[in-house]
């Protein structure tokens, strides 16, 4: 399992944000994706747009738009990029921009699901009705009863776990979740009122001496170096320097609540800081560290193929490109 998704995980096959599945494929399978990502060296572009739109349907789709209209749909999102109008792209800007990206189309994953959970379309999705569309059916575990069957009971506990998260989004108390508390059970990272129970459930499941505080031996789970070994293996070696230089920012050796919503939230501000310094890196042509219409026009192709554009899916949206928006 992917370590940073470990106080968060969820059942079934939930859409997740885009720096949710970059975080995953990072944990897991690298060398795997790095290979099919990089052939001998050479950067894919299409990877990205396969991987991150679904695949090759949905990049014939993306080049369908004649090159003219691609062109112009850009400008008017470089525009829109551009806070200050000064005519220039910065870091701070990009950034922002594809941090706004991620949550819109987080929100209308979300919106879509609402339509497809809520079953009897009352406004309303239900328990039952989410069970119902997870599982075909209603499950119904008693909370104070183990199961034997070690896999079983590894369910029944996750899904308890997604129970009480449903019960947690629900703040009006009523029969089932609206659209607004539907997102903030399929999303509770961009929900201010869910932070406090995603500490409580990372803790729960990680803080094993009840302190208050993972450390570094609970952060890394299960884990034990192998006697044998004279080092321990490359994940392990990541993880504790993600601990010790992106998570313990006190470097007290051990993560407070704040510091650990760090780790079990994903963090698309950092995500969106590297795909802007990126961007800068490769588009920037004349070393200003700041990007102009031109520059990025004699860059296109590189610039649909990045988080800036989430690869080309905002040529087709409108939310991005209308001038009117």
């Amino acid at each position: 399992m992917c370590p940073r998704l470990a106080g968060a995980m969820r059942l079934g096959p939930r859409p997740a944000t885009l720096g949710l599945l970059l975080l995953c494929a990072a944990a897991a399978g690298a060398g795997e994706a790095e290979e099919l990502h990089y052939p001998q060296g050479e950067h894919r572009a299409d990877y990205d747009r396969e991987a991150l739109l679904g695949g090759q349907e949905e990049v014939d789709e993306y080049v369908k738009l004649a090159p003219e209209e691609q062109h112009k749909r850009l400008k008017s999102i470089i525009k829109k990029i551009d806070l200050d109008s000064d005519g220039f792209l910065t870091e701070s800007e990009l950034s922002s921009w594809i941090q706004m990206s991620f949550k819109h189309y987080a929100m209308q994953e979300a919106k879509q699901q609402f339509v497809e959970y809520d079953k009897n379309s009352d406004g309303s999705v239900s328990w039952d009705e989410y069970n119902i569309q997870m599982y075909d059916r209603v499950i119904d575990f008693d909370e104070n009863t183990a199961l034997d069957d070690t896999e079983e009971e590894s369910f029944r506990q996750l899904h308890l776990k997604d129970k009480k998260r449903f019960e947690k989004s629900n703040q009006d108390s009523g029969p089932g979740l609206n659209l607004e508390e539907f997102i903030a059970f399929e999303h509770p990272e961009e929900v201010d009122y869910m932070s406090e129970f995603v500490i409580q459930e990372a803790l729960e499941e990680h803080d094993k001496n009840g302190d208050g505080f993972v450390t570094l031996e609970e952060f890394l789970g299960d884990y034990r170096r192998d006697p044998t070994a004279n080092e321990d293996p490359e994940w392990i070696l990541v993880e504790k320097d993600r601990f010790l230089n992106d998570y313990d920012k006190d470097a007290d050796g051990r993560l407070d609540p704040q510091e650990l919503l760090s780790w079990v939230v994903p963090n698309n501000q950092g995500i969106a800081q590297e795909e802007a310094l990126h961007l800068i890196d490769e588009v920037d042509l004349n070393s200003d560290r700041k990007l102009s219409e031109a520059e990025i026009l004699e860059n296109q192709d590189l610039f649909l193929t990045s988080e800036a554009t989430d690869y080309g899916r905002q040529l087709h949206d409108e939310y991005f490109y209308h001038d009117e928006l």
